[in-house]
């Protein structure tokens, strides 16, 4: 049977096909839970017990429950996660035909799986700029627009034993339609893209000014396994993680707590989080900044909070794979329904370290959440998160964590339905742990 919790995440992933419509989803949820938001440029009043967010460039959000004592005495109890997923971005001028088939360029975001991404049917979601207005509008066709066909086997006869190998400037581009006949006397539109737009925003071909646009699976995210103990979406990385951290600070702030409690969705992070809203920027440190001052602190009583503070960044985690575990350490296989899984890598690509790992341990056993730990093989190179970044960044101590997968970075993604649901109970302890 399908969890509650594990059927919220698969609608909050389908309600966000990009970083922009995952902070709106996210933001619209916080609100249902009573916080409000706050803007950057705008002076802050904060009192104990206030729910509060704030966003930055509509990808990245920063949610928070001000601590019933100052943050000098009690710290921050801080969880992290990510809003973007690997994908392919539309070029600035994108349009072009080739062999009477109208295509989109493409640029690669992150570490795609390239092969999962070919005979998908794709629909085009992100934000799109319109002259004389102050906000860029949101944009999702919620229906299928294009596809990248396969070659036939039959002009590729070696595919199955030499690889499947793609050039990503030549073969990525998306097919969405066939150029029309030629009319005399009449030039071809160049800018059908364009025309695409504003017949779905209601606005003139002449107002797009700009977008930032990705193609994604139009298929919706759905449960599988003969017991339903399996789900199948796009983007599990990172929006598992995302929504577990939003579920657990929305269940944690009506409890009292003296420390202050936040959650910190970061764009940018499949691209080394090196941006104005990524775990590198000076977001957060500036949010931690304010809410101490307008607790009454100052530069002193910050240091003082961040020693005492502790960050759990939540990333999803890799299964043990049927067919090649010989990839994994054999002492560290996580499982799928086996609960969260805690991240280790001796070169700190992983954030954790013993302090931290029993920390999130004794958070697991107080919540009853199992638990696993995992480690990469000694000859495989390690990937890593925003952990040893925020680490580094605030100086507090920080575990890497996340829920067991399979397919990560595919276009569609595998994990077990009953994960979720205890992720969200070890992050609910996390925040409300005294």
């Amino acid at each position: 049977m399908l969890p509650d919790a594990t059927r919220a995440l698969l609608e909050f992933i389908d309600a966000s096909p990009t970083p922009f419509h995952a902070v709106t989803e996210a933001a619209r949820r916080l609100e249902q839970a009573g916080f409000t938001r706050l803007r950057e440029e705008d002076a802050w009043t904060l009192t104990p017990g206030a729910r509060r967010y704030v966003t930055r460039n509509g990808s990245t959000l920063i949610a928070f429950v001000v601590g019933a004592g100052a943050p000098a005495d009690h710290g921050f109890r801080l969880a992290g996660a990510h809003t973007d997923s690997p994908n392919l971005r539309l070029k600035p001028q994108p349009e072009h035909v080739r062999e009477g088939y109208r295509q989109l360029g493409v640029e690669v975001y992150g570490g795609v799986l390239l092969h999962t991404w070919f005979d998908r049917d794709l629909s085009l979601a992100g934000r799109v700029v319109v002259a004389g207005e102050a906000e860029p509008r949101l944009l999702n066709l919620r229906r299928t627009v294009a596809r990248i066909p396969n070659i036939a086997i039959h002009l590729n006869r070696e595919v199955n034993e030499k690889g499947f190998v793609v050039n990503k400037q030549t073969q990525l581009p998306p097919v969405l339609g066939l150029e029309p006949p030629a009319v005399e006397g009449q030039k071809p539109s160049t800018a059908w893209l364009r025309e695409l737009l504003a017949a779905e925003l209601g606005v003139a071909a002449g107002a797009i000014e700009g977008f930032d646009l990705m193609f994604h699976d139009a298929v919706p995210s759905t449960a599988s396994g003969l017991a339903g103990e399996l789900i199948h979406a796009p983007r599990l990385d990172n929006l598992g993680s995302s929504h577990a951290a939003l579920e657990a600070l929305s269940a944690a702030a009506a409890t009292a707590c003296p420390a202050t409690r936040a959650i910190a969705l970061y764009d940018n992070e499949e691209v080394g989080s090196e941006s104005a809203e990524g775990a590198a920027s000076p977001f957060l440190a500036a949010v931690l900044e304010r809410i101490n001052l307008a607790c009454g602190g100052g530069r002193e009583d910050l240091h003082r909070a961040l020693a005492r503070s502790h960050f759990v960044s939540a990333d999803m985690a890799h299964a043990v794979h049927p067919h090649h575990a010989d990839r994994h350490e054999p002492q560290h296989m996580p499982r799928l329904n086996a609960g969260p899984v805690i991240k280790i890598n001796t070169n700190l690509r992983y954030a954790t370290n013993a302090a931290t790992q029993t920390y999130f341990e004794r958070l697991c056993r107080e919540a009853d959440v199992p638990f696993q730990r995992f480690v990469n093989r000694t000859d495989l190179p390690c990937g890593t998160t925003i952990g040893p970044i925020t680490a580094a960044r605030l100086g507090i101590p920080t575990v890497d964590v996340g829920n067991p997968m399979l397919s990560m970075h595919s276009i569609r993604e595998m994990a077990g339905s009953q994960d979720h649901p205890l992720m969200i109970r070890a992050l609910t302890a996390h925040f409300c742990l005294v």
